[in-house]
């Protein structure tokens, strides 16, 4: 019996609409599964009466998003359609927000940072300056730290080098505890990915890549894939009362879901699966009837907030500021990034507890807040971003070297590299493992599929 489909993709995020594309653009006959209603996963972005809110991921980069770049110029993306962020990035201490985080200036100015740690932030630079070939976001396991954590790396220099630099920006950026995730990864991406003067954002909203992509590919949405079994040479994937076989089968959703579909990976996939934790994500969008932000001299597009000041928040967006069409002319959209600490105990709470929760918190940062809100949002990801443990790091060499198969896997969680750039990479790859494998004669296509698309 001949297989329904070449390739069947689970997941509509940006791994699976890359992955999807690359296969298509070979010649293969591919079908996307998506359980959510809309494709883009934690790089969608909603619409409502005039505000864009992305609910995932904030920005990419000029720098270290070489794949992105290259499916934006395919597709035909206009270079003014991603804009330079507007305002700057800073850092609470002491009362008040300290701009220039991330910015080459920071070893003189600061940016939170006391004299002495400037001296130790100067010697990290030198040291990743010098060893710059050795950090590579496609191989963070080869670099010089090794399974190293951030905070045991933090811990080679003065203590606001972790309390007012590597921990708010993992905890805001990544959602990491900085004792039980690598600092290779983090470092990796963070020298590629370089200062705010490099990032850009979609001016119509993040998931517009994702659009662009979903356009040119068959797209199921609101099916759910329940289970995906494999033989010697394809893929069985359970979806409702059915059966979709296919050739092949990438799964590009977050690998605890992976572990949980795939009911017979091979030992080297299964170990690194089993590695590969993620930290939950929280944020609260804010619809403004007026432009507020955080106090600063200059408008500020995003204000960490570390540990060792809040817990409760990670940080505070000025969407308006990042790119003004994310507000109608005249008002304003926050984001507030829940601390990582709280963020379990909130994914079960009251959306009216969270909001109440993040905006107190957020008062002290935002003046004005309590009077100017209109309407809130909560955006909660179970799996929010890959939490790059010393144990994955670790088992990442076999999984990469591991034989092709009837299975794939595609995600920023195979790179390590927790960023839509991952997820890009993740999928191209996972296609030219399909396309190795399947370099033989393609069985001839099925006659009629309307009973498989009639599962969504």
């Amino acid at each position: 019996m001949s297989p329904d489909l070449d390739v069947a993709v689970v997941g509509a995020g940006m791994a699976g609409l890359t992955t999807a594309h690359e296969l298509r653009r070979a010649g293969l006959t591919v079908r996307v599964y998506e359980a959510q209603q809309h494709v883009g996963g934690r790089m969608h972005s909603f619409r409502h009466d005039g505000y864009t809110v992305d609910e995932g991921a904030e920005q990419i980069s000029r720098h270290g998003y070489r794949a992105t770049w290259e499916l934006i110029r395919r597709l035909g993306v206009p270079p003014g359609d991603l804009p330079q962020l507007g305002g700057r990035l800073a850092v609470w201490r002491g009362g008040r927000a300290r701009p220039g985080l991330a910015e080459r200036s920071a070893v003189l100015t600061g940016a939170g940072l006391g004299p002495r740690a400037r001296l130790d932030l100067a010697r990290l630079l030198g040291h990743l300056t010098r060893h710059a070939g050795e950090f590579d976001t496609d191989h963070p396991e080869r670099t010089p730290l090794g399974t190293a954590t951030v905070r045991e790396v933090a811990g080679r220099y003065h203590p606001d080098l972790h309390d007012y630099l590597l921990q708010p920006v993992a905890g805001c950026f990544f959602g990491w505890d900085t004792a039980r995730s690598a600092a290779a990864p983090m470092l990796s991406l963070l020298r590629e990915v370089g200062p705010p003067a490099h990032w850009r954002t979609y001016a119509d909203g993040m998931d517009r890549l994702a659009q662009e992509l979903a356009a040119g590919l068959d797209v199921v949405t609101g099916s759910e894939v329940h289970e995906v079994v494999t033989d010697k040479d394809s893929a069985g994937l359970r979806i409702g009362g059915e059966v979709v076989t296919a050739r092949a089968a990438v799964l590009c959703v977050p690998a605890p879901v992976a572990a949980r579909l795939h009911a017979n990976p091979s030992p080297d996939a299964a170990a690194f699966l089993s590695a590969c934790t993620f930290t939950p994500a929280l944020k609260v969008s804010c619809l403004l009837d007026r432009p507020l932000g955080p106090a600063a001299g200059r408008p500020l597009y995003l204000l960490l907030t570390p540990d060792a000041e809040d817990d409760a928040l990670a940080g505070v967006i000025a969407d308006h500021v990042k790119h003004p069409a994310r507000a109608p002319a005249g008002k304003g959209l926050l984001t507030l990034m829940a601390d990582a600490r709280t963020v379990p105990e909130l994914l079960t709470a009251p959306h009216r507890e969270v909001v109440a929760r993040l905006t107190a918190a957020a008062r002290r940062y935002v003046p004005g807040l309590a009077e100017a809100g209109v309407r809130h949002f909560v955006h909660a990801f179970r799996h929010g971003l890959p939490e790059a443990t010393p144990a994955a790091l670790g088992r990442r060499a076999r999984f990469m070297a591991r034989a092709t198969g009837p299975v794939e896997y595609a995600g920023d969680w195979v790179m390590l590299r927790p960023s839509s750039e991952g997820a890009v990479r993740a999928g191209a790859l996972a296609a030219s493992r399909v396309l190795c494998r399947l370099r033989g004669p393609r069985p001839p296509a099925p006659t009629d599929r309307k009973a498989t698309r009639e599962t969504a």
